[in-house]
């Protein structure tokens, strides 16, 4: 990345691919100064000092951002209407865990999209990215009266858009890196990888206001008006998100560069290792695994959860619209929390350890309240809706505010291994995660109380590698010793 403006020298890698994790502080500093030293003495003019930014730089960021947003929006499209969906189309049970799984799904390939970015791009990355939304999307429209082969191409729509998902995730922090300064990348990455999560969160909105709710009778009882104003309604969603994906990849194709002229930082200018080179530093790397584990768990385990929280909260009388509701916030209060915690990370930098420790002595508390909660008839706590939707909104903005600054994390701790695989890794591990939590539920969803245990233990595990967790900022230091 950023060959155009480098010099032949400058295209080295700041940090020598022979540098594993230093020991100790002292030994870091050494070299990271040295390779700062030899930076400076290579860099052109242009690129000397504190960089340069432009301000198209948040017309990219937006359009990105959308990108995710449409993306979140279509993949949850079917579980908030679920019910109504299952009487148009004649969908199971199994339909509709399939029509969620294929988010988790389409990370399977999402090494050869993190390959692409790494050897192409951001442009044709996103472009590819946008292309198969639309193609997703279009396909979820095509107008047939076949209802076994209606279902099939909405699943195949939902495949495809969920391909997508790698991309709209993992590329913020290349993003970030690629077109913003030092003090701003968290900032940038927090937007552009939690607009993701708010798509999916309005689709809890969108859905049940647009699409009526079955009568409560059996799809075999319903009348077939019925069936047929409710596919009608379900359609117009469906004709909606089509237009607005084709409408983002519209503006992408026609502007969307891959780089600025000149880079915003130091890090920005140099070359990252090979992508061979790069699997072998981070699985030889035991800090960043300790880390991407502290990442992966707590966050699968939540996503899980989250999809079978109206099944979780059904016991203790609490009704499906209210769990979407509280499931709409939990995610919009992350989304605003992470940018807020971003932009505080940019401020003060070399803080992301202790704001991640923060953030999961939250979440560890909140998930435990919601728990001991659910158990009043032993614990006596008080069961209401009130202390329901605190506990599970405040566990939801702990935990999704965390995202923004692991991915800043990830990078700092591995640098100069490329943005895209570093996320690409830690990501890939979370999905796996969640998809197999949401498999395992499809079997053996009549007795949940034991899948509230998981989150507390999930985030106090997670809470001890952040404690143990040894930080180092190599991408930040150099950027600052070079400017200066």
């Amino acid at each position: 990345m950023g060959t155009s403006w480098s010099s032949e020298e400058e295209r080295q890698p700041l940090l020598g691919p022979g540098l594993g994790p230093a020991p100790g502080a002292a030994r870091r500093s050494r070299e990271a100064a040295a390779a700062a030293a030899a930076a400076a003495a290579a860099l052109p003019a242009a690129a000397q000092g504190p960089g340069r930014v432009y301000g198209r730089r948040w017309l990219v960021l937006l359009l990105f951002s959308l990108l995710g947003f449409a993306q979140g929006l279509v993949w949850n499209t079917w579980g908030p209407i679920q019910n109504s969906a299952r009487q148009a189309y004649g969908f199971s049970s199994w339909d509709i865990a399939l029509l969620v799984l294929w988010g988790p799904i389409g990370f399977l390939p999402c090494f050869a999209f993190m390959w692409l970015l790494d050897k192409r791009g951001l442009r044709i990355t996103v472009l590819l990215t946008s292309f198969l939304m639309v193609l997703g999307a279009g396909l979820r429209c095509i107008p047939i009266t076949d209802l076994m082969l209606k279902r099939r191409l909405i699943h195949g729509g939902q495949m495809l858009n969920g391909l997508a998902g790698p991309t709209v995730t993992n590329a913020a922090p290349f993003l970030s890196t690629t077109w913003f300064s030092a003090d701003e990348r968290a900032t940038a990455t927090a937007i552009a990888s939690m607009l993701s999560y708010l798509g999916g969160a309005c689709a809890f909105l969108v859905g049940p206001l647009l699409v009526p709710a079955p009568n409560g009778t059996s799809p075999l009882l319903a009348s077939e008006n019925s069936r047929a104003h409710i596919r009608d309604r379900i359609e117009n969603v469906l004709y909606a998100e089509f237009g607005v994906v084709c409408l983002l990849f519209s503006a992408t194709l026609a502007y969307f560069p891959p780089r600025p002229p000149l880079p915003p930082s130091v890090a920005a200018a140099s070359q990252r290792l090979s992508y061979r080179r790069s699997f072998c530093r981070l699985l030889s790397n035991l800090r960043f695994l300790m880390i991407a584990l502290a990442y992966a768990i707590p966050l699968g385990v939540f996503a899980g959860w989250s999809g079978v929280l109206d099944l979780i909260l059904t016991p203790v009388h609490v009704s499906q619209v209210d769990a979407g509701w509280i499931g709409f916030w939990s995610i919009v209060g992350g989304c605003v929390v992470g940018i807020a915690m971003a932009r505080f990370a940019d401020f003060i930098r070399g803080m992301l350890k202790l704001i991640l420790l923060l953030l999961f002595s939250g979440a560890t508390l909140s998930s435990m309240w919601f728990t001991l909660t659910c158990l009043n008839s032993i614990t006596h706590l008080p069961l209401t809706t009130v202390t329901l939707y605190a506990s599970c909104i405040l566990l939801g903005v702990f935990l999704n505010s965390s995202i923004p600054i692991f991915f800043e994390l990830f990078v700092e701790t591995v640098y100069p291994v490329p943005e895209g695989i570093t996320c690409g890794v830690v990501t890939f591990l979370s999905n796996m995660f969640m998809g197999v939590l949401l498999f395992f539920l499809t079997f053996y969803h009549t007795e949940l109380s034991w899948f509230n245990w998981c989150l507390p233990g999930s985030c106090l595990l997670s809470l001890l590698l952040i404690l143990c967790f040894r930080e180092s900022y190599d991408r930040l230091y150099l950027d600052v010793v070079v400017s200066v």
